[in-house]
């Protein structure tokens, strides 16, 4: 497998980063993907988001593991540990009582429901992870920066085609 490049091209005007992104989408460049496209700035535009089209997300699914396991796990051991004293007189009540269990286990539903969605938002963050391998600090103020992962041979191609809707910048490991 390839190494891939990456290049950023940072705009002051949404309209043009709009307009390059959807160049980029019909260009049917080869060694790229608009999964790859990544919009950073500091503030959230839909227009761009819509174009850059549906992205996964699957902290739901790491929350609904946390909230059928948590319980099943927190009950299974409630009911162990109370399970262990089965030879001790328990006057008529039963081993494992459920009422006072549903509290505990309720607990749990909420807790490892509450844990596992933190925990998914740093996967889905990547966090702790890499920063970018290009960053430029405007991004962080008022520019948009459109970030391309891509084969080596087709950087040439993007950066073109970035380069017609007047970036401030191009960077990276080809920029022009």
């Amino acid at each position: 497998m390839m190494k891939k490049s990456h290049t950023l091209a940072l705009y002051a005007d949404m309209d043009e980063a709009a307009n390059a992104i959807r160049e980029l989408k019909s260009s049917g460049v080869s060694g790229f993907r608009m999964e790859d496209v990544v919009v950073k700035s500091p503030i959230d535009h839909p227009e761009l988001s819509e174009l850059l089209g549906p992205r996964p997300v699957y902290i739901q699914w790491f929350t609904l593991l946390g909230v059928l396991l948590g319980p099943t796990t927190g009950l299974v051991l409630i009911a162990s540990a109370q399970a262990s004293f089965i030879y001790q007189i328990r006057g008529g009540r039963p081993v494992v009582p459920l009422p006072p269990d549903m509290v505990l286990t309720y607990e749990l539903f909420i807790l490892s429901g509450v844990l596992m969605t933190v925990l998914a938002t740093f996967v889905a963050m990547k966090l702790p992870g890499n920063r970018s391998p290009l960053y430029n600090a405007s991004v962080s103020e008022d520019k948009i920066g459109i970030l391309v992962k891509a084969d080596p041979q087709s950087i040439p191609q993007i950066n073109e085609i970035l380069g017609r809707h007047k970036p401030l910048e191009i960077m990276g490991d080809q920029a022009r």
